[in-house]
């Protein structure tokens, strides 16, 4: 009597062992958790309080519309706090990695045999979605409503990508969620771009949206390469490997500049 496959089992290979491929990546896993765990712990530690206030902009009481000549009632309704903020997008990428290579490492192997990853496409909604805002708003943008529109359309580009590998699989691909997720993906880095035009940034503010545009867009190279089969790139855990880089990256990067130029400008104050 041969007994029922646990569906909680790890991923196999012919000879009946785990793959190795994911003996290794849950190790890297590991080890980029408790980094990124550790970065946040530095950041907590070292952080000096200082926000930035965003603001919204009301009608004066009575004024039906615009061409009344009366001023916009400009009103600070929150600030984002920096350090904080930092500590949150690195603490949520440190969560998801400890928790794919620990107690969620059968379901995450399981995705990976179906050359899926939810895990990585819920926790770069919250990442990621908070680091574009900290971008905008050291670039100028100050309107809470922008920064919660820039918020959205920025899920809605990972939203797509997680589409993508729900539907689509190489040799027969639909790149219409590629597309959209391209396409949405650039409007926070157009606002930065009007933004740049009328004013003049101090120099980490460039390097910042320089650096994490071309991060953000490696993203998307990456899943352009598996789909299409090119290279190294045939095996979907190699992939998954450049996007565990690229997010350890993107996000060390942008958490070391704002320290380096944001948050010990403030200690010192």
């Amino acid at each position: 009597m041969t007994s029922a496959t646990n569906p909680f089992d790890a991923p196999t290979s012919a000879a009946g062992t785990v793959d190795p491929r994911y003996r290794r990546l849950r190790v890297f896993n590991l080890l980029v958790g408790l980094a990124l765990l550790a970065e946040t712990v530095v950041i907590v530690l070292l952080n000096k309080p200082f926000s930035i206030p965003l603001t919204l902009s009301y009608l004066p009481p009575g004024a039906p519309n615009v061409t009344l000549g009366k001023p916009f009632k400009t009103v600070e309704e929150l600030s984002l706090s920096v350090g904080v903020c930092v500590a949150i997008f690195l603490a949520c990428a440190a969560i998801d990695h400890l928790l794919v290579s620990t107690v969620l490492r059968r379901w995450y192997e399981r995705q990976l045999d179906r050359r899926a990853n939810y895990a990585r496409w819920i926790e770069y909604t919250f990442s990621s979605s908070l680091m574009i805002a900290l971008i905008v708003a050291l670039v100028g943008v100050r309107d809470l409503g922008a920064i919660v529109a820039i918020i959205g359309v920025n899920s809605a580009m990972i939203l797509f990508g997680l589409l993508m590998e729900r539907k689509e699989v190489p040799g027969n691909t639909d790149w219409s969620a590629f597309w959209f997720s391209s396409a949405v993906g650039l409007v926070p880095w157009l606002i930065s771009v009007f933004y740049f035009v009328h004013a003049s940034p101090p120099g980490f503010v460039w390097a910042i949206v320089v650096l994490q545009f071309i991060l953000f867009f490696s993203f998307a190279l990456n899943m352009a390469l598996q789909y299409r089969q090119i290279g190294r790139w045939k095996d979907y855990v190699a992939g998954e490997y450049t996007y565990i880089v690229l997010s350890l990256v993107a996000k060390s990067l942008l958490a070391w500049l704002i320290f380096a130029n944001v948050i010990v400008p403030a200690r010192g104050r």
